[in-house]
């Protein structure tokens, strides 16, 4: 049985899909506006049609503007006293033709905006519920800044689907962001089990961590990895003496940020050319690319530097070698090669791999 403290708390956390803006004010002004305007008119109508109607509880039978909109009231929320009543032939006419439309359209507008406001919240416990159902394997991003909307974006050009993307992260303004990005998106503190839960960490593919504080992100792997024994972790720390305690925590992969932004501007300042070169290679779209593809049959047998890409690195056996390594001097099943190729390609620059070639499994 599980632990009523261990549920999710709305007052800590909530989940949001993306969907249509709209601003509730303007949807709810708008229907004000069209009820005032069947009320109003109503009443004008049957005003300068006085003539035709009899007010029962006045000796002379007028009836003015006040008994006007009395009859529009209790005649459109279907109430109906009968002190005042059409009794001309062309009064039941309108009363038929226009003021009982009219009443109709009255009551569904105040009715289906109710509706509308209950059967919203409904839909969108539905759309959650289906959601979660349809999640498995994704990825979740926990902190949506500059680092967490650049690891997004790479992503999806990588192929990945949004619908399989959610973000985590307590700043209101870094969620309206991702809700714009069309992310599912989760609202509260990454370090809580609970708002983690709502991101379905547990039964995620991969998690990528990017706050701003090394503090928040070591404890927030520590609980993701808690949830998910099995997920690949990706971290971020600012400080390269955080690299131990961050890997210690649970992470697969971590990333300095700071160390690489200086890396960066050590070799831009040394050599601007292989700066550029670095940037090309993080730049996604354009000129070179680095990425990681399957062995194809055709290359079963051959070293790694005889194949069209520029091969870097060979994965074997959940270990990376470097393509100069004794180890991988002949390619064979099951490989997976680090490559640098053409981010886009070209006649005299093909990309293997990316046509629906036979890769090499291993048996």
């Amino acid at each position: 049985m599980s632990n009523p403290s261990e549920q999710p708390s709305p007052a800590l956390s909530s989940i949001k899909l993306p969907d249509q803006v709209r601003s509730p004010w303007w949807e709810l002004g708008r229907r004000v506006l069209l009820a005032v305007a069947i009320l109003v008119g109503t009443a004008l109508l049957v005003y300068f049609d006085r003539g035709g109607y009899r007010d029962n509880n006045d000796p002379t039978g007028r009836v003015d503007l006040v008994d006007a909109f009395y009859y529009t009231t209790v005649t459109l929320s279907t109430t109906g006293y009968g002190d005042i009543a059409p009794y001309t032939t062309h009064a039941r006419l309108i009363n038929a033709l226009v003021i009982t439309p009219l009443r109709i359209a009255f009551l569904v507008l105040l009715i289906g905006t109710t509706l509308e406001v209950l059967a919203s919240q409904g839909r969108e416990m539905f759309r959650v519920a289906r959601w979660r159902k349809n999640m498995g394997q994704h990825v979740v991003i926990i902190g949506y800044g500059t680092k967490g909307r650049s690891a997004a974006e790479t992503l999806l050009n990588n192929g990945l689907e949004r619908g399989s993307i959610v973000v985590v992260d307590p700043s209101p303004t870094a969620l309206a962001d991702a809700h714009n990005d069309g992310f599912a998106v989760v609202t509260g503190d990454a370090t809580r089990r609970q708002v983690l839960r709502q991101a379905d960490v547990q039964q995620a593919g991969q998690i990528i961590i990017t706050t701003d504080q090394d503090a928040s992100n070591v404890l927030a792997t520590l609980t993701v990895r808690q949830l998910n024994p099995d997920a690949f972790i990706v971290a971020a720390v600012r400080e390269q003496e955080n690299v131990p305690l961050m890997k210690q925590s649970g992470a697969n992969s971590v990333i300095t940020s700071s160390e690489a932004v200086g890396r960066l501007l050590g070799l831009s300042s040394l050599s601007p050319l292989l700066g550029s070169v670095m940037e090309d290679l993080l730049t996604y779209g354009e000129g070179l690319e680095v990425a990681e593809r399957d062995l194809l049959v055709s290359e079963v047998g051959k070293p790694p530097q005889t194949l069209p890409d520029q091969v870097i690195s060979v994965v074997r056996d959940e270990k990376v070698y470097r393509y100069f390594d004794p180890v991988v001097t002949q390619l064979a099943r099951g490989d997976r090669l680090i490559v640098v190729r053409p981010a886009k390609e070209l006649p005299w620059a093909p990309r293997p791999g990316t046509h629906g070639e036979e890769s090499a499994e291993s048996d």
